[in-house]
Formats: C-alpha cells, structure tokens, sequence
C-alpha cells in the first residue's frame, strides 16, 4: 500500500503540470494581453501606452511560455508561464488582475462555500441512498415503478428551474427566507435554508435511480439470497449486506462531489448571491482574470486527485477482498 501512495503521489504533480498547460493553452488561445488590459482598464479606446503600462504592472509584458531574448534557464523562467502557473505548487496563487491577494480571497470566500456544500453534500446522500433502498425494498411493486417515473422526472428537469422556481415559490410568494444574500453568523442560516434544500432536491433524480440500481445487482446475487434462505428479513438483507457490499461504486460517485465541497457550486452560489468560490470563479471568467481562474482550476485539479486516491484506500475499509498492490 505504501508503495501504491507513493506511485499516485509521484504522478500528481505531472498531472497538475499538465493540467495547468491545458489551462493557460486554452486561456490565451482566445484572449491575448492586450486584451485582459483593455477590459480591465475599462474603456473602449485606451492609449498603447496605458495597455504596455498594465502588461508591466501584472507582468503580462514577458513571452508566453519561451523567451527568446534571455540566456540560459532565463528563456524559461523569465515567461508568464512560469511566473503565473509553476509558482502555484508552492502555493503562491499571486494577485488578481484587479489587485486583491487571491489566497486572502480563497480563505474568506471558503466559509460560504462549505457552508453550502457540506449540508447539500450529507443530506443528499442520505436521502438519496434511504430512498433507493426504500424501492429496492418494495421492487417490482407500484411503489417501485411510482418512484422510478419520478426519479426520470427529476433528472429531466433543469438544475435552474428548482433555483428558480424555489426562489419564485418560497422567496417570492410565501415570504419563508430571503431570495438572495448572505449574513454572518448565525444569520447566515436563512439565507443558506433554500440553497441546500433545493440542491438537495435538484439531485434526488439522478442519484437515486443510480444507488436504485446498485443496489438491485447486489439483492440479486446469491450470498443475499443465501441470507434470506437462512431466515434474515429483507431489511436486515439490505442492510447488512446490499448496503455493505455496495459502498464501493457509492465511494467512487462521491469523490466526484470533494473538489466542490471546497469550490463551491457555480450556479447556486451565482443565483443565491452568496459570495463563495463558485462566485468567485464565474466573475473571474467574466472579467477574464486569469491569475482567479488558473488558481481555481489548480486547486480544483489537485482536491480530485487527493480525492481519488483517498477512495482508493477507503475501499480496503469497506471491502477487505481489495488489496492496493
């Protein structure tokens, strides 16, 4: 197992190199130094001057990725590249193009985002996974099939009409809990109530109908129908066996949730006005600040890859039949 760690380990950072060379690719194919300028200075006709100015205050004024005119490992190092991407492995995520310390920016806005994504995250996959095991349960009977028609129903909707409509119905109707904002302290629960219950709401469709399934493969094979024969009740059936057997592919899905419990949701938060990471993000975009966006797909890359290999070894836990070798 130590081995296994160490190998994952070793290919992290060639991920994240690659990862970050996509991104800056993909970055500067569509916008150009002068052109972050000209938006951020904010008028439709500036100087060159003005453009050369802000390209040496943030350091846009240096080759792309090889500079021709230095010697040595300067043609290297001495390029936006290497100033703006490499510096983020040692944690140095720089400034924002508008000035502000983008760490200073992460650890403020991380509260909000948690704050969210933590509730969303726990109650939906309770709910999810008691509701998938409630049709498993009452399988091949109206029950069933009811719930069944429902999850395909959900999955069908857009995530934006359960925003939308929630804040319609609830915010604007009933007059239950603001329709946008944030408030600290213990305030900030009303303006958090809806945001979670509707994310929770959002993805009962999907992952249910998907723990359904599991969870029905598991109930057919023959050491569950050995239990039954040996007088174990369905219920204790599902949960100590179905449940147990089925929290590999139930581990897999939820890796996929870390790397947003930390950066936010970038339509809820967006909609709800609440100023995390996933605000954060989309504004970045808008205003095609660079330094942001890099440093939130950099930290976004490196929780899914501690993610994954944090469910790697959770599977020893749960089902001792795997062996890391």
């Amino acid at each position: 197992m130590f081995a296994y760690i160490v190998r994952r380990l070793l290919y992290a950072p060639l991920i994240l190199i690659g990862v970050n060379l996509l991104t800056f690719a993909l970055f500067f194919v569509v916008n150009t130094p002068d052109d972050m300028a000209r938006m951020q200075l904010g008028a439709k006709r500036v100087t060159p001057e003005a453009i050369e100015r802000w390209k040496v205050e943030r350091g846009y004024d240096k080759p792309l990725l090889f500079n021709a005119g230095a010697e040595g490992t300067d043609t290297l190092t001495r390029t936006i590249f290497f100033e703006k991407s490499l510096r983020m492995f040692v944690f140095d995520f720089g400034r924002a193009d508008d000035g502000r310390d983008i760490a200073s920016e992460i650890q403020s806005r991380m509260g909000p985002s948690l704050a969210i994504a933590l509730p969303t995250f726990v109650l939906g996959l309770l709910v999810t996974v008691s509701f998938a095991l409630l049709l498993v349960f009452f399988r091949a009977s109206y029950l069933d099939f009811a719930g069944v028609v429902l999850c395909v129903a959900m999955m069908s909707i857009s995530g934006l009409f359960y925003i939308i409509g929630g804040q319609w119905l609830v915010s604007k109707i009933w007059h239950l809990v603001p329709i946008s904002g944030y408030g600290g302290g213990l305030d900030a629960s009303r303006f958090l109530v809806l945001p979670v219950v509707i994310g929770v709401i959002a993805g009962i469709g999907g992952s249910a109908r998907w723990y359904r399934t599991i969870f029905l493969e598991e109930a057919g094979k023959d050491y569950v129908r050995t239990a039954r024969a040996k007088g174990l009740s369905e219920l204790q059936a599902l949960f100590r066996h179905v449940l147990k057997n089925a929290m590999i592919p139930i581990l897999t899905g939820v890796v996929v949730v870390i790397p947003s419990l930390f950066m936010g949701s970038l339509i809820t938060e967006s909609f709800f006005g609440i100023p995390g990471l996933g605000s954060y993000t989309i504004d970045a975009i808008n205003a095609q600040d660079f330094p942001v966006v890099r440093a939130m797909v950099f930290i976004g890359s490196l929780l899914y890859i501690v993610g994954l290999i944090l469910t790697d070894l959770s599977y020893t836990l749960v089902d001792p039949r795997v062996r890391l070798e």
